[in-house]
């Protein structure tokens, strides 16, 4: 089954949040940011080479407009392959782990897989950020020495940033199989 949602980041962009139901041990929830503007580039491309065709005509070099060209382009390149995230996705299987992936606009996928047994829970929890409080969905792992304690705190959906309404959604769902794993494992 799968479900399609509409929700906000915390600056007020649209996000999509599919949920994917395979059984009642294992959920996948997608969340998609807005493609990259074609206005926003184009603008930020004409000015850069605006900038450069002001300082070839000052100082008469070609070199000025070969080197704004290829800075663009690389500039360009970089942004699609190491910053600019599409897609990300938490998938949790209560028997075997929590996996994270991160697509960015160029088709590179980053994946993060923890296992089951070192997840303690799922919470949401607040941080400062540029002058507002804002919250975050994060996974608390065991630490190995002491089991009731906290080793790492690993956020999620880091760069789609959803408001609080979307992680609520992720949430309750995360803490159904967190229940449903430790029901099946006392059981046993």
């Amino acid at each position: 089954m799968e479900e399609e949602q509409s929700f906000s980041d915390i600056c007020g962009g649209r996000l999509a949040l599919q949920r994917r139901y395979y059984s009642p041990s294992c959920r996948e929830f997608c969340l998609s940011c807005p493609r990259i503007s074609l206005r926003s580039l184009t603008a930020v491309t004409c000015t850069v080479w605006l900038a450069a065709y002001g300082l070839f005509t000052l100082f008469e070099n070609s070199m000025i407009l070969s080197a704004a060209i290829f800075i663009t382009l690389l500039g360009l390149l970089g942004y699609l392959h190491f910053v600019k995230i599409d897609q990300e996705t938490l998938l949790i299987i209560d028997s075997l782990g929590i996996q994270m992936t991160s697509s960015y606009a160029s088709g590179k996928e980053s994946t993060t897989f923890i296992e089951m047994g070192k997840v303690k829970d799922v919470v949401i929890n607040e941080a400062i950020y540029m002058q507002k409080v804002i919250y975050y969905l994060c996974i608390l792992l065991k630490d190995p020495v002491d089991p009731q304690g906290i080793s790492q705190v690993v956020p999620v959906f880091q760069s789609a940033k959803p408001r609080l309404d979307c992680l609520i959604e992720v949430y309750r769902s995360c803490q159904e199989i967190l229940a449903h794993q430790k029901a099946t494992s006392a059981s046993l």
